[in-house]
């Protein structure tokens, strides 16, 4: 739990005094001893010497510290208020700047001293100021000469801010930024975190402009995706996957990797043989590259004007196809090649291949005619038997 530290003025009391001065921060941040701090202001300002000493003290914190415009920060308080580590401001409180003052009087020379004072504490609140934003010193300037007044929502655009505190969770720019980061390779996510620490304004909480981030970080993340994921050219189409392939690997047939390849045998190249199942390699059998020619310089019309990486995956697809049909046209020349041999047998060859048990019923040849018995009616000797064939032949 954070240990919290109010700096709210009083009746008597504000910036530089009694409960709000820099000696009574330093004894509340030794009794925090390490622990998270929160520290809530609401001032209209005053010492700008005790406000650095305030702002140093929470810089040198060694927990970690926030500080909260709960309903202003005005002067010397807004110097305060860029102590914390992360600052946060209520929707409803304001935060302004302007040129420090001192009431003095005397000679115009000792007038010109306070002046050159002046000018001296002014260049050091405004490096607060730009430490915090990362707006460049004219600006700065501009903004403390003209006594600028700051809604919250406009402290968050300049970068006075980090977090507008809406009683309701709030989504930011950054949040959406953060979760594409988080899964994008650690070499990409080092230079958008240096984008982000440069640019704070991209906490703006704006529909329009996280709309229009998160189109933009959708073409980053699947340009990433392009350069990471590998592409491999077969007969039946581009194979997209992450790594090597191998067994298990899992396919798609989208450069986005959404939608699985269907189940099939693939062949590449290089006469390799992939074949899918469920979105996942089942099996990779190795092929040659025989058949492997080096493409002409010269390309047919229809290449000329497109990109070196279009052609080079066209030349790749139409190889894997070609290996495809290399591998039928082998299955063909071997049932051509049986078919040739049965042909060159001779008739007796051929003849005594033939070979078959069945013989018609009362046939000669049949068992079963042979071991029937006569009907009773059969002639049994030769004279009657010629007798049967005059008789029928009248």
């Amino acid at each position: 739990m954070s240990y919290k530290i109010y700096l709210y003025d009083t009746d008597t009391d504000c910036i530089g005094s009694g409960s709000l001065s820099s000696s009574y921060l330093q004894c509340q941040l030794e009794a925090a001893a390490g622990q998270d701090v929160e520290v809530h202001i609401s001032s209209v300002g005053g010492s700008a010497f005790d406000a650095i000493a305030i702002y140093d003290l929470l810089k040198k914190y060694t927990g970690n510290v926030t500080t909260y415009i709960d309903a202003l920060a005005a002067s010397a308080a807004s110097i305060v208020a860029m102590g914390g580590k992360k600052v946060v401001m209520s929707k409803y409180a304001l935060l302004m700047i302007h040129k420090p003052m001192v009431g003095s009087g005397g000679n115009a020379d000792e007038l010109l001293k306070d002046v050159q004072m002046l000018n001296v504490v002014q260049s050091r609140l405004a490096q607060i100021y730009m430490d915090k934003t990362g707006l460049d010193g004219v600006t700065v300037n501009s903004l403390i000469n003209a006594v600028t007044w700051l809604s919250a929502d406009q402290a968050l655009d300049l970068g006075f801010v980090d977090e507008i505190e809406d009683y309701n969770a709030t989504i930011t720019n950054s949040t959406i930024i953060k979760n594409y980061t988080s899964t994008a390779p650690v070499f990409y996510q080092r230079y958008i975190n240096k984008i982000l620490n440069k640019n704070s304004n991209m906490n703006i909480e704006n529909k329009d402009l996280i709309e229009k981030t998160t189109s933009v970080l959708d073409k980053i993340m699947n340009f990433f995706k392009k350069v990471i994921n590998k592409q491999t050219v077969t007969d039946k189409g581009t194979l997209h996957h992450a790594g090597e392939m191998e067994e298990g690997t899992e396919v798609y047939q989208d450069e986005d990797m959404t939608n699985p390849a269907p189940a099939d045998t693939y062949t590449t190249s290089t006469g390799e043989k992939i074949d899918v199942k469920g979105g996942q390699v089942e099996k990779i059998i190795p092929g040659t590259d025989d058949d492997d020619t080096e493409v002409d310089d010269q390309l047919p019309g229809k290449f000329k004007g497109a990109k070196a990486g279009d052609v080079q995956n066209k030349v790749l697809e139409i190889k894997a196809k070609l290996h495809a049909q290399n591998q039928l046209l082998s299955e063909a020349r071997a049932a051509l090649e049986t078919a040739n041999d049965r042909l060159k047998k001779t008739n007796e060859e051929v003849r005594n291949e033939i070979k078959s048990d069945f013989s018609p019923e009362g046939s000669k040849r049949s068992n079963k005619a042979k071991s029937e018995t006569s009907p009773f009616f059969a002639p049994q000797t030769t004279l009657a038997q010629n007798a049967v064939k005059k008789a029928i032949a009248k």
